[in-house]
């Protein structure tokens, strides 16, 4: 039995474009789709390439490396969240695309270690037996 509070916060709801996304973060693998005509990954996950307009798209396993580009501490609650505060972060991810996530340093959503440019790792979070919600850590330290 874990000692972790059930997660009550809001969960996504997986469509065509973006299962392949969900379904690897279940997996604890971070993808993004590629463009199979002009080679760049992008995210979030859509139809078409934001690049090119491409429909040709492929999913594939990002490094989970990134640096912290902006980030804002939240101090009041969403609905169906209890624990402030907490980091909402724009990650630039090492292949290029940026992503919306929290950064977690040792274990805690506290935002006292956060910079711009620290370079963060990806990990996932299991809140439920079907989601995983992929977030960040200051990369070579905190847990």
């Amino acid at each position: 039995m874990s000692d972790k509070p059930a997660y009550r916060g809001a969960l996504p709801r997986p469509t065509p474009e973006t299962k392949a996304f969900w379904d690897g973060a279940k997996a604890h693998r971070l993808m993004l789709p590629w463009c199979e005509d002009c080679g760049r990954p992008h995210f979030y996950p859509r139809s078409l390439c934001p690049h090119c307009l491409s429909s040709r798209l492929d999913w594939r396993q990002a490094s989970g490396r990134g640096t912290v580009h902006t980030f804002v501490i939240n101090h009041k609650a969403a609905k169906g969240f209890d624990q402030v505060p907490y980091v909402i972060a724009v990650i630039d991810l090492a292949e290029g695309p940026r992503m919306l996530s929290n950064v977690v340093v040792d274990g805690e959503p506290t935002p006292d270690n956060v910079r711009i440019d620290m370079p963060v790792t990806v990990f996932f979070d299991d809140v439920t037996d079907e989601i995983s919600l992929p977030k960040f850590r200051p990369a070579g330290g905190a847990q």
